[in-house]
């Protein structure tokens, strides 16, 4: 059980691990394309330097300076242009020989063994190093004549034809590096580089890591150490099998070797070999087509042809994928006019429903409008039905009060014509024929009852309509107002008028009722139209609106 835990631990860690590393690996692949961006900066920076050098060569008289700026320019165009490198190399080779300094000699000499060493020109550097004796070399330059012979070698056993020619090569490879080492244990850098390389060549891969890392760990270095440093950490990986560390230490070699900006150098090409088979075929091209154009650029033909070796293949995959997105560029773009051309049908079905609507709408507001219309006719009706429904009512309300008032009259009336009648007969029956004429020929029974008769008219009138006075007198003009004397209630314009307001305009029926004569009548009409406040000729259907509601 407990084997199983620690398994299931293990494994866990493992993924935990993996996943954490992937994170890394991803954003120092960010930062590596962001500074290959940004190399134009550092690529200007190393071309100010190179100038900054050759103007200081030019205005210098010294030989032993100029071959210390000799010097310096070599170093700069090591890994920048190789031609140049040369030139500046036989350049230095020629001031040493005026110099007729032997180590001065010595060092250029193998200055171009090994220039044509990284050039693929093996037999001629070996034959210009053979002709140096180690013996009569200075102790500061026995380092470089051990590391020309290890990088010689070790080139010539990287493209060694036969297996009996690669093991000789391997052998002197091992004997410089052994030799290399005896000479460098002052030289921490150099010494640490080596010795990580001599455990990867023992297979002791976790001595080398351990022996770089804690280097890293406690010392300073530039750019371009650093790029060298992470190479042989990612060398260490590689034959250890860990990949994604060996990736993790390519990334960091390149952006050392960006930063510094040299133009020969392996790791990002190592690096694209192995984002291919990982299958970033994108990142795998573009590193491996900047990898050429520097190689070209520096003349580096090693490094050209270990290009060309991969690049082929790398280049006809990203092709293929280049045409397998064009094609489906093409599907999506027939694609897209498909789904257009469905959409400008949509679209046009829409734009006739929308108009088929709009038509509709405009019915329907047509039809609300004449609806409205109707309405208003209808309420108009509602409304005329409703004033001759009173007028209606009002008439009848007069009508039963009149007939009331009347019938109350008209038995009044009847009572005093009996009384009237009973006193006839009595002066009749005694004879008093003089008397029975005078008061059968007597007015005064008349014009009591009309005195009677035109008061209870009044009393009724107003009854009905209490402020008909008012009422009419703001329908005449401010002069030309009604004034009633003592205790009149009306006169005979006010009944002209009322009777008006009761329906009765006919002058005749006016002039039967008042008693006076058409003339009479129609004169006082005029007389009172001439007093109106407005139109004289809608004074009469401005009385007949007294009262209402």
């Amino acid at each position: 059980m407990k084997k199983l835990i620690l398994f299931i631990y293990i494994f866990i860690a493992s993924i935990y691990n993996l996943h954490a590393g992937n994170n890394e690996t991803d954003s120092l692949l960010l930062e590596l394309d962001r500074t290959i961006k940004e190399r134009p900066k550092y690529i200007s920076h190393k071309e100010e330097i190179l100038i900054n050098l050759k103007r200081e060569l030019q205005q210098n008289s010294s030989k032993e300076k100029s071959f210390s700026i000799l010097g310096r320019l070599l170093e700069e165009y090591r890994s920048y242009n190789a031609d140049s490198s040369l030139f500046y190399c036989k350049k230095r080779y020629q001031l040493a020989i005026q110099i007729k300094k032997q180590e001065y000699i010595d060092n250029t000499q193998m200055n171009m063994a090994e220039i044509m060493g990284l050039a693929g020109m093996y037999k001629e550097a070996i034959d210009m190093i053979s002709s140096i004796k180690v013996s009569q070399l200075p102790d500061y330059l026995h380092p470089y004549y051990y590391h020309v012979h290890r990088i010689l070698y070790g080139l010539m056993a990287d493209y060694a034809i036969t297996d009996q020619e690669k093991k000789i090569y391997i052998q002197k490879t091992d004997h410089y590096r052994d030799s290399l080492l005896l000479v460098n244990k002052n030289n921490r850098l150099i010494y640490t580089i080596i010795q990580s390389d001599q455990y990867n060549v023992k297979g002791e891969y976790n001595q080398a890591i351990d022996l770089i890392t804690n280097y890293m760990k406690h010392n300073l270095y530039d750019e371009h150490n650093l790029a060298i440093l992470a190479y042989t950490l990612s060398e260490s990986y590689r034959l250890k099998k860990d990949t994604l560390n060996e990736k993790k230490y390519l990334i960091l070699s390149a952006l050392g070797d960006m930063k510094s900006a040299v133009r020969e150098y392996v790791s990002l090409r190592k690096l694209a070999v192995l984002l291919y088979y990982e299958g970033d075929i994108d990142r795998a091209y573009s590193y491996l087509k900047l990898c050429m154009d520097d190689a070209v650029f520096c003349n580096a033909r090693l490094r050209i042809f270990e290009i060309q070796q991969i690049f082929p293949i790398i280049n006809d995959t990203y092709q293929k994928k280049i045409e397998k997105q064009q094609k489906n560029v093409v599907i999506a773009l027939i694609s897209i006019s498909i789904l257009s051309l469905f959409l400008i049908i949509a679209v046009f079905y829409v734009y006739k429903q929308m108009k088929r609507v709009a038509t509709a709408r405009r019915e329907v507001i047509s039809a609300n409008k004449r609806l409205k219309e109707l309405n208003d006719k209808l309420n108009s009706s509602n409304n005329k039905l409703k004033e001759a429904n009173k007028i209606i009512a009002e008439n009848s309300y007069l009508k039963e009060e009149y007939i009331g008032q009347y019938m109350d009259q008209c038995s009044v009336y009847l009572e005093k014509m009996d009384n009237y009648r009973r006193s006839l007969g009595k002066i009749a029956a005694t004879g008093k024929v003089e008397d029975l004429y005078q008061h059968i020929k007597s007015t005064k029974f008349i014009e009591e009852e009309l005195r009677y008769f035109y008061e209870n008219f009044d009393n009724t009138f107003l009854q009905l309509f209490p402020t008909f006075v008012e009422d009419f007198n703001s329908l005449l003009s401010d002069s030309e107002q009604i004034h009633l004397k003592g205790n009149e209630r009306m006169n005979t314009e006010l009944r002209i008028f009322a009777l008006i307001r009761l329906g009765i305009t006919d002058s005749i029926k006016i002039a039967q009722f008042l008693r006076y004569s058409i003339t009479t009548i129609y004169n006082y009409r005029t007389k009172v139209r001439n007093k109106a406040a407005g139109d004289r000729e809608l004074l009469e259907q401005e009385v007949m609106k007294i009262g209402k509601s």
